[in-house]
């Protein structure tokens, strides 16, 4: 029986790719794919093999360049408006429609509007013209034998369309590169499996994950200009991966193993691809993506990437993507880069480049960059980045308000339409997100959830054009206005209504530990789930555990915490607590009951000079239009009515 290999490295990301190299130099190098020809039609974005040469000339024949009459220049001589001269239809002068040949004997087309016809045989013309003048020459565009296209390049409908006039039906191109997507793991399933058990009544098993990762890997490749294709997850057994990794290498130019990249008991990867080759790099000092594999089997590149999402993503952009760009002849294109201003502070681990997903928005002249989840398995943050600050290993982080330089993954253009939102979660900023984009706005809006408190500190940076917010003062009682004052003195801020909402606990449906008031979180076996400190939620419990006399130390979960409402409700739903506060809206969102307990007034904190300004406008317009109002109310929980009223 073969031994496990149990290995893990930790190698810088340039000496990584160096050792990634010298691998590949060692197996014979990384030769270009060789051409295939192919029809003009299907050779969009493909890469040529050769260079193009043109075979005609365009135009391959003297052409009229306007509707006229071609005529010899010098038989024009001294023609004008006040004396015209007069030419012999057929002899001197013939007609012409744009594009028709040059008769011959005739040098040059007088336009139509300077022709004056005097009878069947006679025109008069009011303008002379030059040799040559409104003619399209013969070559005038491309001559026959002049390269068209060189060698190397990935081919635009502009070069599609100089071919053809060229002479040209089909084009010697590289073939794409074909990469193997091989996931692996005994609890993955795929989507379609998951989706036939729920069909049938049934809860996907626990424990059971859905492959999703392979789609996010062929989508990649394919914008690279590889062919990718996908193979179905392979339990973690050695013999059985080793033999599907066999297989792909036989039919394709990379092979790409998607988990089992670690040392755990189940991660075969680095020991299959070690038997079939050599392994170059385990470990790559990086965040995420550490326990990438970099290596060559059968003569050809292949690659071990994390199982998390968001590491497998981050993998194959450093290392995938050059080898396929190579294999075409072509150098990876540079993204985008801006510099940006980053809206809290972040700590790194020494050591390793960290990478971390960032929404981008211009607030008051500076583009604010703010951080996502950092976790590699939430997909979400794929989703919503609009690009990548690269922290140093070097670094302990970066500190609120330093800058960063960001590689982008979106248009720039939609990222200065970005209306920043940076504050508590409500389910109705959501649908504000969709309903701005359907509106056709031209605006997107980008949320971070921090909590009431945390919107309100960005506003004070300068971080946010707005927050929403729901923060009950202890001593008033009143909503928000009181905490705008003490922390934001110096801000024209404009308080402006969005709802009330319906605070209560989210429990399983049956509410089968029959909790109905707050004093009911401090019985034996129930288990709490929490918001986090500075969220308006987790303000509104204290304020009525106070009220109520109730220690928050007698209640079992107090300590927990989470982020979002959809979160409190996940975590009830998977059994992983018995209840949590959180609003009407998320308990039907994931099918749980919900026990009313209070209603909260939920408003979007704005500086003055973001409400009134241009960039909102499509905002102002949704708070004010009843379709959105209805959409919000049909969530469940919302009273809508005061929807875009303002408070100074």
């Amino acid at each position: 029986m073969t031994r496990r290999r149990y290995y893990l490295e930790d190698r810088a990301l340039d000496e990584a790719i160096a050792r990634f190299e010298a691998a590949l130099a060692r197996a014979g190098g990384l030769p270009l794919l060789e051409g295939e020809v192919v029809p003009l039609a299907e050779a969009r974005d493909r890469v040529t093999a050769a260079p193009v040469w043109a075979t005609r000339s365009v135009p391959h024949y003297h052409a009229a360049a306007m509707d006229g009459i071609a005529v010899r220049a010098a038989d024009t001589a001294g023609a004008t408006e006040t004396s015209p001269r007069a030419l012999a239809l057929d002899t001197q002068a013939i007609w012409v429609d744009t594009g028709d040949p040059l008769p011959p004997q005739t040098d040059a087309v007088v336009m139509a509007e300077h022709v004056q016809t005097l009878d069947e045989t006679t025109v008069a013309i009011t303008a002379a013209v030059a040799p040559w003048q409104h003619v399209r020459p013969l070559g005038e565009d491309i001559v026959a034998t002049e390269l068209i296209i060189p060698e190397g390049t990935r081919l635009r409908p502009v070069d599609l369309g100089a071919a053809a006039a060229a002479g040209h039906t089909t084009l010697l191109v590289r073939r794409r590169p074909r990469v193997a997507i091989v996931p692996t793991g005994t609890e993955l399933i795929t989507a379609e499996e998951a989706a036939a058990c729920e069909a049938r009544g049934e809860a996907v098993p626990p424990g059971a994950i859905v492959e999703f990762n392979s789609l996010i890997l062929v989508g990649m490749v394919e914008e690279w200009g590889g062919r990718a294709t996908r193979f179905a997850p392979v339990p973690d057994r050695r013999d059985l991966l080793r033999a599907v990794v066999e297989e792909a290498l036989a039919g394709h130019d990379v092979v790409v193993v998607n988990a089992g990249s670690s040392a755990g008991s189940e991660d075969f990867t680095a020991t299959v691809l070690a038997e079939l080759g050599e392994v170059a790099v385990h470990g790559v000092a990086i965040r995420p993506g550490h326990p990438v594999i970099l290596g060559v089997a059968g003569g050809k590149p292949a690659l071990g990437l994390p199982g998390y999402p968001v590491s497998a993503a981050l993998t194959a952009e450093l290392f995938l993507r050059p080898l396929l760009y190579r294999l075409q002849g072509l150098t990876p294109p540079p993204r985008l880069a801006v510099t940006a201003t980053m809206s809290r502070k972040l700590l790194s681990p020494l050591g390793e480049d960290e990478f971390v997903r960032v929404t981008l928005g211009r607030v008051d002249g500076r583009l604010i960059a703010t951080p996502l989840s950092r976790g590699a398995g939430v997909v979400m943050s794929l989703v919503r980045a609009d690009g990548i600050a690269r922290i140093p290993r070097f670094s302990e982080g970066v500190h609120a308000g330093a800058e960063v330089t960001v590689e982008l993954l979106r248009d720039p253009e939609e990222i200065e339409r970005t209306l920043v939102a940076i504050g508590s979660h409500d389910l109705a900023l959501d649908l504000l997100a969709s309903y701005l984009h359907r509106a056709g706005a031209q605006r997107r809006l980008s949320s971070a959830n921090v909590g009431s408190l945390g919107g309100l500190m960005a506003l004070k940076r300068h971080d946010a054009h707005l927050a929403g917010t729901h923060l009950l003062d202890e001593e008033t009682g009143e909503y928000n206005r009181p905490f705008v004052r003490r922390l934001l003195p110096d801000e024209e801020i404009v308080l402006v209504h969005l709802a009330w909402r319906e605070q209560g606990f989210l429990v399983a449906p049956g509410n089968p530990l029959g909790l109905g008031e707050l004093r009911d979180l401090a019985h034996p076996g129930v288990r709490f789930v929490n918001r986090q400190r500075g969220s308006g939620t987790r303000v509104l419990l204290d304020y009525h555990l106070k009220q109520a006399g109730i220690d928050p130390g007698a209640i079992a979960g107090y300590e927990r915490e989470e982020f979002t409402h959809m979160a409190v409700a996940a975590a009830v739903l998977s059994g992983a607590a018995d209840a949590g506060l959180g609003i009407r809206a998320a308990a039907r969102a994931l099918g749980l009951e919900f026990v009313p307990l209070f209603s909260e007034c939920y408003e979007l904190a704005v500086p003055r000079r973001h409400w009134e300004s241009e960039l909102l406008e499509p905002l102002r317009q949704a708070l004010g239009d009843p379709a959105y109002r209805a959409a919000v109310e049909a969530l469940g929980g919302y009273d809508a009515r005061e929807m875009g009223e303002v408070r100074e």
